[in-house]
C-alpha cells in the first residue's frame, strides 16, 4: 500500500485532527466555541475550517488540480488574513499538516525503511505552503485596498456634507 493510499483510508480522521490543530492556534475561548459547535450556521468559521481541511486533504493526496487546491486554501486563508495573525502565523496551518503526519507515521515508516515516501509527500506540503503564502498576500492586498477605498468614500462624504466639494454629476451648464 502506498503512503497516499494509507492517507486516503484515514482521510476523515486525519483531516479532523488537522482542523483541530488549526483551531488550537486561536485563543482558548475561541477554541472551545469553534470545536464544540459544528453547525455551519451557529459556527461558520469553525465549520469552514473543518470543511476546507477535509477538501484540502483530498486534493493534497491526489495533487491533480491546482485551482481546486488554491480555492480550498483560500477558504482558510481568507479567515486568517482578516484576523490578528502575522503572515507567518496565518499560513502556518499548512505546516501543521506536516507535524500531524510526522506524529502519526514517522516512527512506523522509519522502522519499515519507508521514510523516503513520507519525505516525498512532505514536499507536497511545502508546495502547499508556498501556494498559501501567495494566496495570503493577494488576500491581504485586497483587504488593504478595501480599507483605503472605504476611507476615501468616507472622506468624500464628509467633504460633500461640509460643502467643500461640489457634486459634478449634475448638469449645471449655463446655456
Amino acid at each position: 500500500m502506498t503512503f497516499e493510499s494509507e492517507l486516503a483510508t484515514r482521510k476523515d480522521e486525519l483531516s479532523e485532527k488537522w482542523a483541530e490543530l488549526i483551531l488550537q492556534t486561536y485563543p482558548k475561548e475561541t477554541q472551545k466555541i469553534w470545536t464544540r459547535q459544528k453547525d455551519r450556521f451557529q459556527n461558520p468559521v469553525g465549520a469552514a475550517i473543518f470543511e476546507a481541511t477535509r477538501a484540502l486533504f483530498d486534493h493534497v493526496i491526489e495533487w491533480q488540480d491546482a485551482t481546486k487546491i488554491a480555492e480550498e486554501l483560500d477558504r482558510v486563508i481568507r479567515i486568517r488574513s482578516v484576523q490578528d495573525f502575522t503572515p507567518s502565523q496565518a499560513v502556518s496551518f499548512v505546516f501543521l499538516l506536516k507535524k500531524l503526519l510526522r506524529d502519526e507515521y514517522f516512527k512506523q515508516m522509519d522502522k519499515e525503511g519507508k521514510l523516503a515516501e513520507l519525505l516525498r509527500f512532505e514536499a507536497k506540503v511545502d508546495n502547499l505552503a508556498m501556494m498559501a503564502f501567495d494566496i495570503y498576500s493577494k488576500d491581504r492586498e485586497q483587504v488593504f485596498r478595501m480599507r483605503v477605498d472605504e476611507v476615501k468614500r468616507a472622506q468624500s462624504q464628509l467633504l460633500k456634507r461640509a460643502g467643500m466639494i461640489a457634486d459634478v454629476t449634475t448638469d449645471s451648464s449655463v446655456d
